[in-house]
């Protein structure tokens, strides 16, 4: 069973490959942040498979949690500081004069 999660595990790293390479080269902010997102997510699947490996689930689940929450707390600054700075960039081209 062990070799199962150990399969399991570097599985998942495998399929971390192409976000890297998303959160490189993505062509907008937010490609990256939901590339860091998904990388976020698995990474705390991989907490807990680390912890069925080791026999000490309830610990990583513990830290697979509070991973989780850290991600998705950051995942909501950065939509905040992205919508704001959008806000601003419309308010400033509104109040720019038209030159026809």
């Amino acid at each position: 069973m062990e070799l199962f999660f150990t399969l399991v595990g570097v599985g998942l790293f495998a399929l971390m490959l192409p976000l890297l390479y998303r959160l490189g080269v993505g062509p907008t902010a937010i490609d990256r942040i939901v590339a860091v997102n998904v990388i976020g997510t698995k990474t705390a699947v991989s907490l807990v498979i680390v912890g069925v490996i080791f026999e000490q689930v309830d610990m990583f689940v513990d830290f697979a949690l509070a991973y989780a929450l850290l991600n998705f707390i950051g995942s909501l600054a950065a939509a905040r500081y992205f919508h704001r700075v959008r806000q601003n960039k419309e308010a400033v081209s509104i109040n720019e004069p038209k030159t026809t």
